[in-house]
């Protein structure tokens, strides 16, 4: 059974102009254990996917359709009291700054107690012995002296260590990482990734990883999904679709990655840009950019197609079987 279960997720924007719909149509499932990556270019609705999952979309966004299921119950249509319940104790959060995450007023040992003990029946005592041991859990030296410190007496990586500890606090089945290495140096981000693979491994939390990073991707995940224009263009194993792309848009992602042993004046790159939600093509999202691109393309929009082991929302996949009948 799937841990996370997201059915046909639709996420719109009203404004005086009209709707913008910026999620369209998004299904994918999380299992217990796993690491999910989710990859694509700015714009291409990953964070706002984080956002609607964790109940944190800013306003006036909103869920237009489809439904995210947590264990079996259906969160997407729960009140703002109710979510909070879930949020923390059941789905835990980690942004990409640590400071934005971080009161710069209080220690860390206070923010850490304070989360615990707004989730779990412990007492002050307990709470802070919690918090000693999650930060010993993420690595940081010295706890017992450190969670009196501080946000600004750590380092980038030590406080991205705590906001680890802070997701991890109430013990949730599903963890929402956010860009959670982008600003650490190449050293602390591999720390990082090994960390959030023993949380999975330890705890048996699942972990929902939104980058644009596909090393981060390849060293990290089980399986992968890619997406574009507020669509899934790609899901499947991880080795899969880093070596057998099956969307051309996977395919310029893998190939705008630097060769470390070829010699190359210029890195490859997708010709055009993400559009805008006001300007998504008809068809494909992604047509005008495709290499590939032929008529049904522009016209019918694709589902997700078995490509393998991989699927893949492409026509090219649909060839094949048209010419067999």
């Amino acid at each position: 059974m799937s841990l996370l279960e997201v059915k046909n997720l639709v996420v719109e924007f009203p404004s005086r102009r009209g709707t913008l719909r910026a999620l369209d149509d998004i299904s994918f499932s999380i299992a217990p254990g796993e690491i999910l990556g989710v990859v694509g270019e700015s714009g291409a609705g990953k964070s706002l996917t984080g956002a609607a999952i964790i109940g944190l979309l800013e306003p006036p966004g909103r869920v237009a359709g489809g439904q995210i299921v947590l264990e079996g119950q259906r969160i997407d249509n729960l009140s703002t009291r109710e979510m909070r319940h879930i949020r923390g104790r059941r789905i835990g959060a980690i942004f990409q700054d640590p400071l934005t995450s971080l009161n710069p007023l209080y220690t860390v040992g206070q923010q850490l107690i304070e989360t615990i003990q707004a989730h779990l029946p412990v007492n002050a005592a307990e709470a802070r012995r919690r918090a000693i041991d999650l930060l010993k859990d993420t690595g940081i030296p010295a706890a017992e002296q450190r969670v009196d410190h501080y946000p600004h007496q750590f380092s980038g990586g030590m406080r991205q260590r705590v906001v680890i500890a802070l997701a991890l606090a109430a013990e949730p089945q599903l963890i929402v990482a956010d860009e959670p290495t982008t600003a650490l140096d190449v050293s602390i981000q591999a720390q990082i990734i090994q960390l959030l693979k023993n949380i999975c491994k330890s705890r048996g939390a699942a972990v929902m990883l939104i980058t644009h990073d596909m090393g981060v991707i390849a060293e990290t995940c089980d399986r992968v999904a890619v997406l574009y224009a507020g669509r899934v263009a790609e899901i499947g194993p991880v080795h899969e679709v880093i070596n057998h792309p099956a969307h051309p848009y996977t395919a310029g992602l893998m190939a705008s990655i630097p060769d470390m042993e070829q010699e190359r004046e210029r890195l490859n790159q997708i010709d055009g840009a993400m559009p805008r939600l006001n300007a998504i093509p008809q068809g494909c999202a992604f047509n005008p950019r495709c290499p590939h691109t032929f008529d049904r393309c522009k016209v019918e929009r694709p589902e997700l197609l078995q490509a393998g082991a991989t699927k893949a929302a492409c026509w090219l996949h649909d060839l094949p079987k048209k010419a067999a009948a």
